[in-house]
């Protein structure tokens, strides 16, 4: 049975791993969105154009979002999901120190770019009753150093999912919001090498400590969670919360 699914920040980190495990499943097919052209291609390649088609452009671009739902259409006759996974960290820094200019970038990408996206993909979603699964944050709901804008605009995210779910109940549309625990990926770089600034020093170093120590999750595991989540749903019971990837209640979705 044939499962299709957009995936935002596809091109590396937590969303390459989902649409590998995605594509590990006969009947999917994955609209991959990225900025990064080359990187999609590689997938493309990889998986071939029957099961992998790209849009590369800024996700905060309505004519990218409106562009990943027509080719999901065009090209493979439905959607049944939409990954919001594509985020950033910057600015980090004391709240009288960081630029609302760059508050509002943050915001376009990791809050507003999924609103955009849901609005023009939930026509399609009430016609499968398909889901929307959002990659949320621990710093939704804990103060880490410097996060203001980060964490502020994953709450938001996770209030977003909840209204969504709560919202579309009778049309069948789920959604939920994973905070992919302290992953591998280049998020997790740019804290080490650029961020300490912004940040009390004791909470940096414990993501030095993390790196150093090998205790960072693997992008595969988070990926399983979130991709499974796509292809089976969920139960009624958890429609709309926030979850940790590795909460007893999805411990069916682990690899």
């Amino acid at each position: 049975m044939s499962h299709v699914s957009i995936v935002t920040g596809a091109s590396r980190g937590i969303g390459e791993a989902i649409v590998d495990i995605l594509l590990q499943n006969k009947g999917s097919k994955v609209v991959a969105v990225a900025r990064s052209k080359e990187a999609l291609v590689a997938l493309q390649t990889k998986y071939g154009k029957d099961r992998v088609e790209i849009v590369a452009g800024d996700v905060t671009a309505s004519e990218t979002s409106k562009q990943a739902v027509a080719t999901a259409i065009s090209k493979f006759g439905q959607l049944n999901s939409v990954i919001a996974n594509a985020g950033v960290i910057d600015p980090v820094g004391k709240i009288e120190e960081t630029a609302i200019e760059d508050w509002k970038k943050l915001y376009d990408i990791n809050l507003f770019s999924v609103v955009q996206l849901i609005q023009h993909a939930l026509p399609e979603l009430q016609k499968t009753k398909g889901n929307v699964v959002a990659v949320s944050s621990g710093a939704a709901t804990s103060a880490y150093s410097g996060w203001y804008a980060y964490g502020s605009s994953k709450a938001a995210l996770n209030h977003l999912i909840l209204s969504l779910a709560t919202e579309e109940k009778n049309s069948g549309v789920q959604a939920i919001s994973i905070a992919p625990g302290v992953v591998a990926t280049d998020m997790q770089k740019e804290i080490r090498e650029k961020h300490g600034v912004g940040m009390n020093p004791e909470v940096w170093q414990r993501f030095i400590d993390l790196h150093k120590n090998k205790q960072l999750v693997d992008a595969d595991e988070p990926g399983a969670v979130l991709a499974n989540l796509a292809l089976k749903g969920w139960p009624e019971e958890v429609n709309g919360q926030f979850l940790r990837y590795n909460d007893e209640k999805l411990s069916s979705y682990r690899k």
